[in-house]
């Protein structure tokens, strides 16, 4: 039997650090829905030097990559050797980026749509090859290992509403898997929204992650067992992220949204070093992290349409959906 580049990637991942979003596992777990993911590899004298997980989708005869929900990066991972020049960083950026951009190509795939990891922060190979980028940014306490220096950094709203939630709430860790999804898509009805993920994704998500020691859910309830804030956690040795919020519309103003992320840092400062909010480019929200403390960290998106037709349906997609919000 021959070797995939997927067993390839697999026996990378054991071997080197990849983004936790990008890691083999957790690939498998977002695309367990029947969904497909494979991975592009540029290999150099039998050694990997680039990487690119991606998952596919066929609609209406068309090819697309995109992301996976709950995936919030794939794109490229590049194998720098130690103590490179920028020069030579520059170079070998080039070389794997046009190496994997040709294998798209030849993939035949009509629209290629991914977030890069931050780490990425030179896409030019792309824009060279008829890409498009769009900037988002998500925001990042850069080391949470002193949790006393992490709470100095709080604004005073912040520490103020963690003193006050403190007296009133008790925080567990004994929330299940079904509880969380069932109660995120109450809360969310109750201000008219609908989930978007199924139970089934997030027991697969919850499952893998759990098994591996890096991910847990939180949450605080009132002296009456009411819930008021969960957050579902997830991590690898560099990085946390507060990847899904549970926040109970009926008791916001309680401070629990605040005292939860504080708790979660507590009980992740000796796992791991930044914990990573996972972004929002809404402006409240975005202004709500930056009373943490944070440091705001770009990422792109990368994008690019191989199908003149394509391009036109989604440009009037775009347009309907800013037409019906408006």
């Amino acid at each position: 039997m021959s070797i995939t580049n997927k067993d390839k990637y697999r026996q990378l991942c054991q071997e080197q650090y990849i983004p936790l979003f990008m890691q083999a596992w957790w690939m498998d777990a977002v695309c367990s829905e029947g969904k497909y993911w494979d991975v592009l590899l540029y290999e150099k004298k039998e050694k990997i030097l680039g990487a690119l997980p991606f998952h596919i989708i066929k609609k209406f005869g068309y090819k697309i990559i995109v992301q996976p929900v709950h995936a919030q990066y794939n794109g490229v991972w590049i194998n720098y050797p130690t103590n490179i020049n920028e020069d030579k960083k520059e170079s070998l950026e080039k070389e794997v980026m046009d190496n994997l951009i040709d294998q798209l190509k030849k993939m035949g795939i009509h629209y290629f749509n991914q977030n890069f990891h931050y780490s990425i922060t030179n896409w030019q190979p792309f824009f060279w090859k008829g890409f498009k980028q769009t900037t988002y940014y998500t925001y990042q306490i850069k080391d949470i290992s002193n949790v006393d220096e992490v709470y100095n950094s709080f604004s005073y709203a912040k520490k103020k509403q963690i003193k006050k939630a403190s007296k009133n709430f008790i925080v567990d860790f004994s929330m299940d898997l079904e509880e969380f999804h069932e109660l995120h898509k109450q809360y969310l009805l109750q201000v008219g929204k609908k989930i978007w993920y199924s139970k089934i994704l997030f027991k697969a998500i919850y499952q893998a992650s759990v098994s591996k020691n890096q991910g847990t859910i939180i949450r605080i309830r009132d002296e009456n067992k009411n819930m008021h804030a969960a957050l579902f956690l997830v991590w690898d040795k560099r990085t946390a992220y507060n990847l899904i919020s549970v926040i109970n519309p009926a008791y916001k103003s309680s401070g629990t949204s605040t005292l939860i992320v504080w708790e979660a840092i507590k009980m992740l400062s000796n796992k791991t070093t930044i914990f990573d909010f996972e972004g929002s480019m809404f402006e409240g929200v975005a202004r709500s992290f930056q009373q943490f403390g944070t440091e705001q960290i770009p990422y792109f998106k990368i994008e690019k349409s191989y199908s003149k037709t394509l391009d036109l349906l989604l440009k009037i997609r775009k347009t309907v959906t800013r037409i019906n919000k408006s």
